[in-house]
């Protein structure tokens, strides 16, 4: 069977390998390979060679920089196919999902191209007689990023193309569910002529973590996950002095308004919700119905629920792919019961499909959950599944208090056709990404992604400026060129211009 290793100073390595775990494909339930777990040596071994490429990386220049990146760019476009496959027999989404997950991840590479401009300092001549200030920003040295199952290409590619731009160097420390796009994303980086220990990948679970965020060679990390785990790693890496971006977990509402064209809002809200088996931070779980839209909705959402083609990643036409793990499973399935048992309406139940073929795989079809109310499981956890549960609100303002009393920020949308309740929707709205007639509201590359409340513990967003600054820090320099025959007294009070 295929062992999965660590990828470290430019190849695979076993390290110490004392344990593996095993990878399943999630739409037959069998093993398909085994994943290196990696612990405090393994860390120890990338941040060493991390830092050693960094005394050279660092001084390299920004052409040479953007130009890996121009290449690596193009190693993706090329081989976007490959990594999507590898994407889909790991994680279960669609071909097509991961090949857009890969072009969303590409945009922040092609963001990085073009950092000879965002780089740029600033300069201010004569601030006081013979003196100017000019300021500038550098890397940071070994940064880190840790990331989800859901997105293995997409997130990571958030990260460290941003810092590797910049000039620092990267240890990546993916899901050991879906490990191998990590490995391949290495592989295209040689390929493009970055340097041996540039970009690093260490596998593993909690011990990898906690060697990352307790290192003192590393002096940043960037997480994106679960709102427990995300305050446990803020924690953790700030205690030993380290930058943190910690995006967490994800509540999402869409509003949709009487006014707003049902059809198109229930297409949109119904990929939203069921794309990529609702694995994803910005999927549409809770779908706000404003006075005479409820009804109308939710028989439109009942027909295209039933209407979603669920099978293998890898098929044609299918829709829908199978949830990550058993596990997974089993916890949607069951949140789909304590609904119904909290008095819940169970529109369309997808627990207990079976896919022809794949009778093991892990698979749970389309659920639609109406009447829910705030108090219930399926409003209050982060289901991560494909159900869409249905409250009812009968108002704007009462469904905006809705959004804004639930402890999460992370993303929302309104549909409707009036500027003014987008207008009002967008000021009012306790949440960091919003889309009008927009159901997933991810922002462009050159836009930071983040959200409010538990969705971002701390303050840094991640990729386009946030992401600039997260991975470098500002210089100022006050400089004076005295003539020879200039006399020029030294004053003992605290300098000011004049």
């Amino acid at each position: 069977m295929k062992t999965i290793q660590h990828w470290i100073n430019g190849s695979p390595t076993a390290g110490e390998a004392l344990e593996s775990a095993p990878v399943f494909n999630p739409a037959t339930g069998a093993e398909q390979a085994h994943v290196v777990l990696g612990g405090t040596a393994d860390v120890d071994a990338a941040v060493t060679a991390a830092a050693t490429a960094f005394e050279t990386w660092s001084e390299s220049s920004l052409t040479q920089r953007t130009q890996v990146m121009f290449n690596f760019r193009q190693l993706l476009v090329e081989h976007e196919e490959e990594l999507g496959r590898i994407i889909s027999a790991e994680h279960g989404k669609t071909v097509d999902d991961a090949r857009g997950e890969i072009t969303r991840g590409r945009e922040v590479v092609e963001f990085a191209c073009g950092l000879g401009d965002v780089l740029k300092g600033s300069f201010s001549d004569q601030v006081s007689r013979g003196v100017d200030v000019h300021n500038f920003r550098q890397p940071l040295g070994v940064v880190a990023g840790i990331t989800p199952f859901n997105f293995p290409a997409m997130v990571p590619l958030w990260m460290h193309p941003m810092a590797i731009a910049t000039g620092n160097t990267f240890i990546l420390k993916p899901s050991e569910r879906d490990p191998s796009a990590a490995n391949f994303v290495a592989d295209l980086y040689r390929r493009a002529g970055l340097p041996d220990g540039v970009f690093n990948v260490v596998h593993g679970g909690k011990p990898a973590v906690d060697a990352i965020l307790t290192h003192p060679g590393i002096q940043a990390v960037s997480f994106v996950g679960s709102t427990p785990i995300a305050k446990y790693v803020h924690e953790q890496a700030t205690a030993h002095g380290k930058r943190v971006q910690a995006l967490g977990g994800a509540k999402n509402h869409a509003v949709v308004l009487p006014d707003a064209d049902l059809e198109f809002a229930a297409n949109h809200i119904t990929a939203g919700a069921y794309g990529s088996a609702g694995e994803r931070c910005m999927a549409v779980s809770v779908a706000v119905a404003v006075g005479d839209a409820a009804d109308r909705l939710v028989e439109i959402l009942e027909r295209k629920a039933r209407e979603v083609k669920v099978g293998p990643g890898d098929a044609p036409g299918t829709e829908m792919g199978p949830l990550v793990t058993k596990a997974a499973q089993e916890r949607v399935e069951n949140a789909v019961g304590t609904a119904a048992a909290q008095g819940a309406t169970v529109v369309v139940d997808g627990r207990g499909l079976k896919v022809d073929g794949h009778e093991s795989g892990f698979f749970t079809g389309p659920s639609l959950i109406d009447h829910v109310s705030t108090e219930m499981d399926a409003y209050k956890e982060e289901l991560f599944g494909p159900v869409l549960a249905i409250v009812r609100a009968e108002s704007l303002d009462e469904a905006i208090a809705l959004i804004n009393a639930n402890p999460y920020g992370n993303g929302t949308a309104l549909f409707t056709g009036s500027g003014e309740a987008a207008r009002r929707f967008q000021r009012n709205v306790t949440v960091g990404m919003i889309g009008v007639n927009v159901p997933v509201p991810v922002p462009m590359s050159y836009y930071s992604f983040g959200g409010w409340k538990d969705s971002l513990i701390g303050d840094s967003p991640i990729h386009g400026p946030e992401g600039i600054r997260f991975y470098t820090r500002p210089k100022v320099v006050t400089t004076r060129w005295p003539q020879p025959a200039q006399q020029l007294t030294a004053g003992f009070n605290f300098p000011t211009s004049s």
